[in-house]
């Protein structure tokens, strides 16, 4: 189930009274849209399709099993009144506001935030949608369309992430396949999981060449034999050469925010450490291109969490890691709808 979710709201009337809708969008933490509807409302104000939109969505979520809520909407008053700021003077929109605030006080967490139009242009075509047909308007969600990628992964301990990617996989929610898995290691959990999985697993380590040049030629030698799109650095503790071919398609998590908390020693839970002992409120993970320097290339994905007052490295590790298992799989949807450029060392999201 669903954990925590965000709404986006929109109400529009042509006339004020006149004909009028309300809509919302649902999503999951990563964006996926989980529904979409617009209630028709014959004749109705703006502030009255505004709260509809506001009440259907709350309805919805309650009938999800939701708890925590985020919502966003392009209506500055609706906004103030629920957040206290201005009193619901008008009878009509008492009783509306009335039912949105009790359902409100059904979840554990919730913030609703005003955003301009712009942000909102979704909500705002589905309302015109509504209204345009004269009925209510249920929008199922277009899959994004992307490419089948041959994914490549590089790992020297416990394949967790490695495991979670493939899980996704199975599930359909990729539309990927893993083509080679690369480990430096030949003794960890990891490589028993690949093992157990039957992924197509290789032993590359360091130690059996003479020097760098050969360990990251047999790397490429691997990775081209496999045919792969994306190479997937998931735990991966060893510096390689990254061959010209494979620029801007090897990626890496980092359990911190980039580039703060990065470098050459900085991982696992020497990270979670440095994070406590600076004080940070905030950290996180970071997705990004690799180069041929530690945690140094351009940023893909960011997410957050909160650094709880009470954290040792176990706790915030693992808050941190449910942050990895939205961003890489959102990093590598978006490299697979081509969605990426890289400019002046910086990731554009087309």
């Amino acid at each position: 189930m669903v954990d925590t979710i965000t709404i986006y709201t929109d109400g529009g009337s042509r006339g004020n009274p006149g004909p009028a809708a309300g809509a919302f969008i649902i999503t999951d933490q990563a964006g996926k849209q989980i529904c979409a509807q617009a209630r028709f409302l014959p004749d109705a104000t703006n502030n009255i399709a505004e709260y509809t939109a506001l009440l259907t969505a709350l309805q919805k979520t309650i009938s999800l099993g939701v708890k925590n809520v985020k919502i966003f909407s392009d209506s500055e008053l609706m906004v103030k009144q629920i957040n206290g700021d201005y009193k619901v003077k008008n009878d009509n929109i008492r009783e509306l506001f009335s039912q949105c605030f009790a359902l409100l006080d059904e979840l554990t967490s919730w913030q609703i935030t005003h955003i301009p139009r712009e942000k909102n242009k979704l909500a705002d075509k589905l309302v015109n949608r509504a209204i345009d047909a004269a009925k209510d308007i249920e929008q199922k969600d277009s899959p994004q369309k992307t490419k089948h990628l041959r994914l490549g992964f590089l790992i020297s301990g416990s394949g967790r992430t490695m495991m979670n990617i493939h899980e996704l996989i199975k599930q359909k929610q990729l539309n990927a396949e893993i083509a080679t898995v690369i480990s430096s290691r030949s003794e960890t959990a990891g490589v028993e999981k690949a093992k157990a999985a039957k992924l197509p697993l290789e032993i590359i380590r360091k130690k059996d060449f003479p020097d760098l040049d050969g360990f990251s030629k047999q790397i490429r030698k691997n990775l081209l034999a496999a045919k792969v799109d994306l190479v997937i650095q998931a735990g991966w503790l060893c510096l390689w050469k990254i061959p010209a071919e494979f620029e801007n398609r090897v990626v890496n998590i980092h359990p911190a925010l980039l580039p703060s908390f990065g470098g050459q020693g900085m991982w696992g839970h020497h990270v979670h450490e440095a994070v406590l002992k600076t004080g940070c409120k905030i950290s996180g993970c970071t997705v990004h291109f690799c180069t041929n320097e530690y945690d140094k290339g351009p940023i893909i994905v960011q997410r957050t969490c909160p650094v709880m007052d009470d954290d040792n490295p176990d706790k915030l590790a693992a808050r941190v890691f449910e942050q990895e298992c939205i961003a890489y799989p959102e990093a590598i949807r978006l490299f697979a709808a081509d969605k990426l450029v890289v400019k002046d060392s910086r990731v554009l999201i087309k």
